[in-house]
C-alpha cells in the first residue's frame, strides 16, 4: 500500500471511531465556531460498484471533482448507529476529498431538522438543505474561492438562474432534482436481469431534449442558422455526382452544427465567439415564425449547465445497468447522444475518474425513428384539460352569488388583541424594519402587519416552543420574534440566499443566539416544531405551510398573498373543504382567486370592497379545509386594514 492510500485509509478509519455518548459531535464539531471551513453532510446508505447510494451523494461528489473543489470538509452519514452499519470501499470516493463517516445522531442540530445533502456555515446558524441548494452553493464557493473559475460560475447559466427555482413550482428543477434521481435509483434497486420499462421520468428528459431551444437571443441565432443552412445547402450541390455519398452522410448533422458550434465556444478557455457575419436583406426580413428552430446540444439548451451536472451521474448509472437490455437504449436516441456530448466537455473525464465511473464504450449514433420522432412531438406532460363546464358564468359576483345561496359567506373572526403593538421606539435598530431600504411610510405599515403576527404568535407561545418563520425573507418577523420571546428557539426558513443572509447579518448586530437560518425549498425542513408563522406567503406557499404545520401538529399563524398565482398542483387542490366543493368547480373557484388580487389602494372602493370578499372566501375555504385534520381554524383580519392590501391572517391550532 503507498503512503497516501495508507494516509486516507487511516483518515476514513478514524471517522468511525465515534464517541459513544449519543448526541456528541464528530471531531472539530465542539470547536465549530472556531471552524474556517462548512461541513457538508451526505447521506450515505450503500454503494454498488460505481454508485454510491442515494445519488444525491453521488451527485454531490461528482459536482464536488469537477469544480475540483476544496473547500468543505464532507461527512457521509451512516443510515444506522453504529459505523459497522456499512462497509463504504475506499475507490469509489474521490481520492482528494476529506471525508469522514459519522452517524445520524451526531448531525448537528440544525442539520437533523433537514433533508440532505445539507451545508452547515462556521458559525453552526446557516444551514443550506436540499440538492439544488447546496449544489449551486458548491459552485458559488468555488468560484470565491478562485476566481479564475469562470467556467464553473457559468455553470448556473444565463442571469444565474439554473436549478434557482424550487421544485414546488418549477417542473425543470422537480425533474433534475427529484424526480430523474428517484426513478433511477428505483430502477437499479431491480435486478438487472430483469426486463424493466424505461422510467417515466427519463422518457421525459428524452423529450425535453426534442423540444425547440429559446434562449435570450434566440431571433438572431435562428437568423445565422438560415444562413448556415443555404451555405451547406450550396456547397454541397456545387458537385453533386462526386459527393453524394458525402453529403447524404453529413446532412444527420447539419442542422445542429450551428447550435453545437456555439455550446463549443462557451466551453473553450478563449470563449471566443461564434464568427457571425451581417445577414443579407432576405434573412434579415424573413418573419420570426419562419425560422428554423434550434436544437438541443445540452440538457437547458446550447450551454453546458448545472442541469447536466446533476443529470449525467443519474444516465450514466442508468445506462450502465442496461447494458443488457440494448432495446431501452434504442429508444432514448437524444438522450444518448447529450450523454456522448457532455463526456467531451473539458474536466468531465476527470471528474468521472476520481469517483471511478467507468463509462460504456460508445455505441455509435442512434438515427430518430419516425415512431420516436411522433413521440416527441405528441407527447405532453401537461394534464388533460377539464371538460367545459356549461353552467359556468364569468365574474365574481355570479361566484358569490352562487356560495351565498348556499350560506356560505366571507365571514372574519374578531382580533383577539387589536390594540396591541410593540413599542418600536424602544426596541434596537436591528429589529426595525424601517432599518432597510424601504421607505419610511412602508416602514410604519410593516410594523403594524408585524404587531398583528406577534400578538397572536405571542399568545400560543410557551418558553422552549420551537417557532418556524415560513418564507422569512429578510427575517422582519422572525427577528422580532426572537427578540421577544428569548426563550423560544426561532427558525427561518427561505430559499432565497440574498433575503437569509441580511436577515442573519442583523442578528449578528443584535446578538441573537436563540436563532437558525435555514436556506431550503419547504419540503427539506423535516423538523418538529410548535408554531409555524408566514407573513405574506406567495400563492400556493400558504397551502404548503399550512400543510408543514398540519404534519407536524403546530399551530400556525399565516398572511396569505399573491391570491392570483393560486392553482392545482401535484399537491393541492382547489377548492380544498367539501363545503366549497360541493358548490364550486375549480374554475369557478379560481375566478375568487383571480379577483381576489384586486385589492390595491388605487383601485375603486367598490372594486377592493370586492377583492376582499374574494379573499375571505379564498381563505374560508383553506380554513375549512384544514379543520378536517384536527384543527380549530378561523380568518381574522389585520389591524388596522389599511396596513396591507393583502391583510387577511389564517390563525389555526390543532384540537
Amino acid at each position: 500500500m503507498t503512503e497516501g492510500r495508507k494516509r486516507r485509509s487511516l483518515r476514513l478509519q478514524a471517522g468511525r471511531r465515534l464517541p459513544s455518548n449519543k448526541g456528541a459531535a464528530p471531531e472539530g464539531k465542539k470547536k465549530m465556531k472556531g471552524l474556517t471551513e462548512d461541513h457538508l453532510y451526505l447521506d450515505y446508505f450503500n454503494q454498488n460498484a460505481d454508485c454510491v447510494f442515494p445519488l444525491h451523494t453521488s451527485i454531490s461528489l461528482f459536482l464536488l471533482s469537477y469544480c475540483d473543489c476544496k473547500t468543505f470538509r464532507v461527512f457521509l452519514v451512516l443510515p444506522g448507529e453504529t459505523a459497522s452499519d456499512a462497509q463504504p470501499k475506499d475507490k469509489v470516493f474521490p481520492k482528494d476529498l476529506d471525508i469522514c463517516f459519522i452517524k445520524r445522531c451526531q448531525l448537528p442540530l440544525v442539520v437533523q431538522s433537514c433533508c440532505l445533502p445539507a451545508v452547515v456555515e462556521k458559525n453552526g446558524r446557516f444551514c443550506r438543505a436540499g440538492l439544488a441548494v447546496v449544489l449551486r452553493h458548491i459552485v458559488q464557493k468555488t468560484y470565491e474561492a478562485d476566481p479564475s473559475k469562470e467556467d464553473i460560475l457559468e455553470l448556473l447559466g444565463f442571469k444565474k438562474t439554473c436549478l434557482k427555482a424550487c421544485a414546488e413550482v418549477s417542473e425543470w428543477t422537480r425533474l433534475c432534482e427529484i424526480s430523474i434521481p428517484q426513478a433511477v435509483e428505483n430502477f437499479l434497486s431491480v435486478s438487472s436481469d430483469q426486463v424493466q420499462s424505461i422510467p417515466e421520468e427519463v422518457l421525459r428528459f428524452e423529450k425535453k431534449l426534442g423540444e425547440p431551444v429559446r434562449v435570450h437571443n434566440d431571433d438572431k441565432i435562428r437568423r445565422q442558422k438560415v444562413q448556415q443552412q443555404k451555405t451547406f445547402v450550396k456547397e454541397a450541390c456545387k458537385d453533386v455526382s462526386s459527393q453524394e455519398g458525402r453529403l447524404a452522410e453529413n446532412l444527420d448533422s447539419s442542422p445542429a452544427e450551428l447550435e453545437l458550434s456555439l455550446a463549443l465556444s462557451k466551453l473553450t478557455v478563449q470563449k471566443t465567439p461564434v464568427a457571425a457575419k451581417r445577414e443579407p436583406s432576405h434573412i434579415r426580413k424573413m418573419k420570426t415564425s419562419e425560422l428554423p428552430l434550434l436544437e438541443h446540444v445540452f440538457a437547458e439548451g446550447l450551454y453546458f449547465t448545472l442541469a447536466d451536472v446533476v443529470l449525467f451521474p443519474c444516465i450514466h448509472h442508468f445506462l450502465g445497468f442496461s447494458k443488457k437490455h440494448q432495446e431501452n437504449l434504442l429508444r432514448l436516441p437524444l438522450i444518448s447522444s447529450w450523454f456522448q456530448r457532455v463526456q467531451e466537455v473539458p474536466g468531465i473525464k476527470r471528474a468521472a475518474a476520481k469517483c471511478n465511473m467507468q463509462f460504456l464504450p460508445h455505441q455509435g449514433s442512434v438515427s430518430l425513428s419516425d415512431e420516436h420522432m411522433q413521440f416527441i412531438c405528441t407527447a405532453s406532460d401537461e394534464p388533460e384539460e377539464e371538460h367545459e363546464d356549461t353552467s359556468f358564468i364569468g365574474g365574481p359576483r355570479p361566484t358569490m352569488t352562487k356560495l351565498m345561496k348556499r350560506g356560505i359567506e366571507a365571514t372574519f373572526s374578531p382580533h383577539p388583541c387589536p390594540s396591541w403593538a410593540l413599542d418600536w421606539d424602544s426596541l434596537p435598530a436591528a429589529v426595525n424594519p424601517g432599518e432597510g431600504k424601504m421607505s419610511s411610510d412602508r416602514a410604519f405599515r410593516k410594523q403594524q402587519q408585524l404587531n398583528n403576527m406577534v400578538a397572536l404568535v405571542k399568545k400560543l407561545a410557551k418558553p422552549g416552543d420551537k417557532i418556524v418563520d415560513f418564507c422569512s425573507g429578510g427575517g422582519h418577523v422572525g427577528i422580532v420574534l426572537a427578540h421577544v420571546l428569548p426563550s423560544c428557539q426561532i427558525i427561518l426558513v427561505e430559499n432565497k440566499e440574498l433575503s437569509l443572509t441580511r436577515a442573519e447579518e442583523r442578528s449578528s448586530v443584535l446578538g441573537l443566539d436563540n436563532i437558525w437560518f435555514i436556506q431550503a425549498n419547504m419540503d427539506y425542513f423535516k423538523g418538529n416544531f410548535n408554531i409555524g408563522v408566514a407573513l405574506h406567503a406567495c400563492g400556493v406557499a400558504t397551502d404548503m405551510v399550512i400543510e408543514r404545520c398540519v404534519k407536524a401538529h403546530a399551530a400556525f399563524v399565516i398572511s396569505p398573498c399573491c391570491y392570483g398565482f393560486i392553482q392545482n398542483t401535484a399537491k393541492f387542490a382547489f377548492p380544498q373543504s367539501h363545503q366549497f366543493k360541493e358548490v364550486l368547480s375549480y374554475k369557478e373557484h379560481m375566478i375568487l382567486c383571480r379577483f381576489a388580487d384586486q385589492t390595491a389602494v388605487q383601485l375603486p372602493p367598490e372594486r377592493r370592497q370586492i377583492g376582499k370578499h374574494c379573499m375571505g372566501l379564498v381563505d374560508l375555504d383553506r380554513a375549512w379545509g384544514v379543520e378536517k385534520c384536527n384543527y380549530s381554524a378561523q380568518v381574522i383580519s389585520m389591524e388596522p386594514e389599511t396596513c396591507s392590501p393583502k391583510n387577511n391572517l389564517i390563525v389555526g391550532v390543532p384540537i
